[in-house]
């Protein structure tokens, strides 16, 4: 009988607790838990290099301020005198002609500028200058601008080598401007530009035409 009894009863689990369903079912539903909290983790952190991306393109793009150009465009000459070198009159040039000035902005705001002044020069004497009037370039725009310009020699202290260069049928003039301004984005942040610009304008005196252009 006492062989019998012995063998009634289940042994119990080696660390003496028995382990219910709701304890495996608890355990199950943290590890649920656990799992999923990574998983938003992983989320919120792909988010972020997401947004931290997209921030730093919007900054480099959208929000980085260059410096705008400045250039000629067309030249309609209106008038175009010369004179060669004789015994009696040194050499001399009276011209007079429409330029097109471009602003050119590439910034994803509008670009305000003051007056300002083109100079024209003659082996490094000024013979002339004009007014580029003050206005506004719109974002990612060309402003066009037409200025009336007058040069004349009557300022060279030697016409040597005007009288050389006029006998070649050229006239060579070189030209500088500085334009100054603000370039405003979103009507929050504002920020000073300037655009220089140093040509060389060879003219055709035969053809009253401008032959070579070179600006930088």
């Amino acid at each position: 009988m006492a062989e019998n009894t012995q063998q009634g009863h289940p042994l119990a689990p080696a660390n003496g607790y028995p382990r219910s369903d709701e304890e495996a079912a608890s355990i199950q539903a943290k590890e649920l838990k656990r799992k999923k909290r990574i998983k938003w983790a992983v989320y919120i952190a792909a988010f972020a290099v997401f947004q931290t991306i997209i921030i730093l393109v919007f900054a480099l793009t959208f929000m980085r301020i260059r410096n705008p150009k400045v250039r000629f465009g067309t030249i309609d000459i209106q008038s175009f005198q010369t004179t060669a070198a004789t015994g009696a009159s040194p050499a001399s040039f009276d011209m007079r002609f429409i330029a097109q000035v471009t602003v050119k902005n590439t910034n994803f705001g509008h670009y305000k500028f003051d007056n300002s002044t083109i100079k024209f020069f003659y082996d490094g004497v000024e013979v002339g200058q004009a007014i580029i009037p003050k206005a506004r370039a719109r974002a990612r725009s060309t402003k066009k601008l037409d200025v009336t310009v007058e040069v004349k020699s009557n300022g060279l202290p030697n016409t040597a080598m005007l009288g050389t260069e006029l006998s070649s049928n050229v006239l060579t003039l070189n030209s500088q401007a500085k334009v100054t301004g603000k370039v405003e984005l979103m009507k929050v942040m504002k920020r000073k530009k300037s655009a220089e610009m140093e040509c060389t304008l060879v003219f055709n005196v035969q053809n009253k035409t401008v032959q070579e252009l070179k600006c930088k």
